[in-house]
């Protein structure tokens, strides 16, 4: 079949030495070769995630990997339609989930590819709930921060994709949860989905301030799920109770001109020597192989609807790296995805910012239809 397209791609051109943004990208466009190769398959890519673990990529020095290398597509998790299959596991229309990039169309073999059931879920959770945040969230939690009913777990980062869910998995273990978030308006959301109590850290100035009213209040820290570091973290250690976890997910606070040259970090592990306390960094590709294991254990409250997964969704293919940018200071919750609009939207869309959609849901864990060798492929390289 023959078939011509003109993708847009994201390119990274420029290492960011402070904030990330524009500058750091250029938007190219290039034909589509689709001449496919046996097994493979052309997709055109719907949602595009955009997460804070990028801009750890983007540091100069070693991380988890290589530093993402310049002058190549912006990697990301997908989800798309098949628009041409040379492969016998996937037709034209058919829903997958990929790890490909910052594009219109990906060419992927076809066991780098997860099916996706519109019918059962919204599509757009196989990059939230039920993709890369919820991994991190679950495994993260319930076998780093290893909860138990009546402790009291702190979630920094408490109204983002994985922050989110970490609070309500706590309360589901038990336990009563301190959520710290940036603004009044996301402390009043976290109440609704069961923090027992919620902080706006942006009202202390200084780290004894914040430990000094959390002191206050009688809180000590049992499990600590740290997805920002910095401040929070400064006035936490110090009341960790003995045998406290804390468990590092992120360091929002440092991504933005400290990943390669740190704050000093040593100057609070003697709480940790004092009350015998664990420090594990966990990442959400250590448990790609047990998502049927996640999905079974969180799939009943997602069913019932008593586990709230909101999506933000916003429409700005041309804007990915600005909204990249947004993640270390917005005012969604939850999990921002970037739809790719219809074509004739793109040639119109105004340079302002695209309108937003929030979708909070109810979904199914059949959601991923495809057999288990195949599904620890979605987001396999994210985090």
């Amino acid at each position: 079949m023959s078939i011509s397209l003109i993708n847009q791609r994201w390119i990274y051109v420029k290492r960011p030495v402070a904030e990330v943004g524009t500058e750091h990208y250029e938007r190219i466009e290039q034909p589509v070769d689709a001449q496919l190769a046996e097994g493979e398959v052309l997709i055109a890519n719907r949602y595009i995630s955009v997460d804070p673990y990028m801009r750890i990529q983007q540091s100069a020095s070693p991380n988890w990997e290589a530093p993402h290398p310049l002058n190549q597509l912006q990697q990301s998790g997908v989800v798309g339609q098949v628009l041409l299959s040379n492969s016998n596991q996937f037709r034209e229309g058919d829903w997958v989930g990929a790890y490909t990039g910052w594009e219109l169309y990906s060419r992927v073999h076809a066991n780098a590819l997860t099916r996706l059931d519109p019918d059962m879920a919204p599509v757009s959770s196989a990059l939230g709930v039920l993709g890369m945040p919820g991994r991190t969230a679950w495994f993260g939690l319930m076998e780093a921060g290893q909860p138990n009913p009546g402790e009291t777990v702190f979630v920094s980062g408490a109204s983002g994709a994985v922050g989110s869910l970490v609070v309500q998995f706590a309360k589901k273990a038990g336990c009563k949860v301190v959520a710290f978030a940036g603004s009044v308006e996301k402390c009043r959301w976290l109440k609704t989905i069961g923090a027992d109590a919620a902080i706006n850290y942006r009202q202390f100035h200084k780290p004894e301030h914040l430990r000094d009213h959390l002191i206050a209040q009688s809180l000590s820290v049992d499990v600590y799920f740290d997805n920002v570091g910095g401040m929070i973290t400064d006035a936490l250690v110090p009341i960790i109770n003995r045998r406290a976890r804390i468990v590092i997910c992120g360091q929002m606070s440092q991504y933005n001109g400290q990943l390669d040259e740190v704050s000093l970090g040593p100057r609070f592990l003697h709480h940790v020597l004092y009350q015998r306390a664990t420090i594990q960094g966990i990442l959400a590709r250590d448990y790609n192989h047990r998502m049927d294991e996640m999905v079974a254990a969180v799939g009943p409250w997602i069913r019932d609807g008593s586990l709230v997964a909101e999506e933000t969704i916003v429409d700005g293919f041309r804007q990915l790296p600005w909204y990249l940018a947004s993640l270390f200071d917005r005012s969604s919750h939850g999990k921002l995805i970037v739809r790719v609009e219809d074509e004739r939207a793109l040639d119109a869309q105004p340079n302002g910012t695209p309108a937003k959609q929030k979708r909070p849901f109810a979904l199914l864990p059949a959601l991923f239809m495809n057999n288990s060798r195949n599904r620890p492929r979605v987001s396999s390289a994210s985090g």
